[in-house]
């Protein structure tokens, strides 16, 4: 089997980038290891930036998204029992966030691909790429128990943190950057309507916490929890009793509770492999770098990378020169950066670390005083938050 750009991975960078080479005339086909149903299913990511809503309207692929998803204009803070609201448009001219599940945006891309784009294999698990130094790399995979090479002229790695991409470029030309956090969040979707309009990010004594939503009637909702920690744990009535804790305000705030459907601890992390490219295999989202979730950036990172290879490959076929895709690594890495240092930030600003003292506490809601009371400081995370330009 034979085409232009070998993508491994059918997570939404890699649906996106297919779709995306399909609109400029490139040929792709997209390898994936899990059945579509798996990946209609799995729960990530739920707010898309301003700029990734734009590019999946482009593409083709935001009508239900439009229609569907839940614009949300602002994110609440509270700390000291305070509500302080952010509001987005007012700070940046305008831009605002999507709630918007990834499984339903995966729902879309499978959907336009098989419609109109190029082979989407399922169950597809790819096994190495190889020669990756060189202009014709492979990839070979297994399917249906067989075993098969896809010749490529580029392949680009969206098979996430534990996929085979990453591992084709050797060891002596890489770096890695990485920080463990000591905390985890426990989430839950709960079937009950969102008791706020928007996102509340909740500092307390006792930890982390957040209000968020995927649907009208389903609330996802998280508990900053010790590292380790096992999500069955924690009782029904405990995780609500804690967020009722965590979220309390000195107003008649209250917080709605309904059956849990699912509960799941994440880990919190950032990572970033240095370089995203090696000879012609690209590697794009949490198969180069890892955020906490804190900051809303998981995902919108994944599309900045392939909106990103997507140009810089049509810019070669179009005009012979490799001077964008050479520059990919560089591109992209300046938009991971600024985006791990908003996570990190964000992380730090609402966490309380194991063992934190009162000095650390009195700095972080001085920091939050801050951003309440200075328009430049809520700009700046409105800004964050909204999202870096694409390179």
């Amino acid at each position: 089997m034979r085409t232009t750009v070998g993508i491994i991975g059918a997570g939404p960078a890699g649906l996106l980038l297919a779709r995306l080479l399909h609109n400029a005339g490139i040929d792709s086909v997209v390898l994936e290891s899990r059945d579509r149903a798996y990946v209609e299913r799995r729960q990530r990511a739920g707010i898309l930036e301003q700029g990734t809503a734009d590019v999946l309207r482009a593409a083709g692929a935001g009508q239900r998204m439009d229609r569907e998803g839940l614009r949300h204009d602002g994110i609440e803070l509270r700390f000291d029992r305070r509500r302080h609201r952010v509001d987005f448009p007012a700070l940046t001219g305008g831009r605002s966030v999507m709630v918007y599940a990834q499984t339903e945006v995966c729902k879309d891309l499978i959907a336009l691909q098989l419609a109109e784009g190029g082979p989407l294999l399922f169950e597809a698990e790819a096994l190495a790429v190889e020669d990756a130094g060189t202009d014709a790399p492979r990839v070979r995979f297994r399917r249906e128990g067989r075993e098969d090479v896809l010749e490529c002229a580029y392949v680009v790695g969206c098979d996430g943190f534990w996929g085979v991409a990453r591992k084709a470029i050797p060891a002596e030309l890489t770096q890695v950057f990485e920080r463990t956090y000591p905390f985890g969040w426990l989430g839950i979707l709960a079937d009950v309507p969102p008791s706020h309009d928007e996102l509340v990010y909740a500092r307390h004594d006792r930890g982390f916490a957040l209000l968020s939503m995927r649907s009208p009637s389903v609330s996802r909702l998280y508990l900053q929890v010790p590292d380790g920690t096992e999500a069955e744990a924690w009782s029904d009535e405990e995780i609500w009793d804690e967020l009722e804790r965590r979220f309390e305000t000195a107003d008649d705030w209250r917080l709605e509770r309904g059956p849990i459907t699912q509960k799941s601890v994440t880990p919190m992390r950032s990572y970033v492999h240095e370089p995203m490219r090696h000879g012609r295999l690209f590697l794009a989202g949490d198969a180069a770098h890892i955020v906490p979730p804190t900051g809303a950036k998981g995902l919108n990172l994944a599309v900045g990378d392939v909106v990103t290879f997507a140009r810089a490959l049509a810019h070669r076929q179009e005009t012979g020169s490799p001077e964008l895709l050479d520059a990919y690594s560089e591109t992209c890495l300046r938009r991971v950066w600024q985006a791990e240092r908003f996570s990190y930030d964000m992380t730090t600003l609402l966490h309380r670390a194991p063992g934190a003292t009162g000095f650390e506490d009195r700095l972080q809601l001085a920091r939050l005083e801050r951003i309440a009371s200075s328009r430049a400081a809520e700009t700046d995370l409105a800004e964050g938050y909204t999202g870096f330009p694409f390179g």
